[in-house]
C-alpha cells in the first residue's frame, strides 16, 4: 500500500501564496500520476506524471498554481498563487499507479481577508 503524507496548508489573505507538499511511502514504484483535488467533491486541481511529462490544470488555477513532482523523495507539490476566496476547500493529495491508488488525508486551505 502506499501512504500518503500532506502537509503545507493554512490560512492567507487574498492574493498571497502558498505551498502544499504531499510525500509518498511505502509500496510506490516508478511510474505513476500524482496530484491535488480539492472540496467536497474532490474536483481536480492539477496533475502530473512520473518525471513531470505530463501536466493538466482545471482552467480557474491556470497561471496561478504550478504542480511538481520530485520523483526521488516521491514528493509533489503545489505552488498556489494569487490565491482568491474560492480556492478555500481542504485540499487532497493523489497518488494513481496500475498497482494501485491512495489519498492523503487533506489539508485545509482558507483564502479569507
Amino acid at each position: 500500500q502506499v501512504h500518503l503524507v500532506e502537509s503545507g496548508g493554512g490560512e492567507v489573505q487574498p492574493g498571497g501564496s502558498l505551498t502544499l507538499s504531499c510525500a509518498a511511502s511505502g509500496s510506490v514504484v516508478s511510474v505513476s500520476v500524482m496530484g491535488w483535488y480539492r472540496g467536497v467533491s474532490r474536483e481536480l486541481v492539477a496533475t502530473i506524471t512520473t518525471g513531470g511529462s505530463t501536466i493538466h490544470y482545471r482552467d480557474s488555477v491556470k497561471g496561478r498554481f504550478t504542480i511538481s513532482r520530485d520523483d526521488a523523495k516521491n514528493t509533489v507539490y503545489l505552488q498556489m498563487n494569487s490565491l482568491k476566496p474560492e480556492d478555500t476547500a481542504v485540499y487532497y493529495c493523489n497518488y494513481y499507479s496500475l498497482h494501485g491508488h491512495a489519498w492523503g488525508q487533506g489539508t485545509q486551505v482558507t483564502v479569507s481577508s
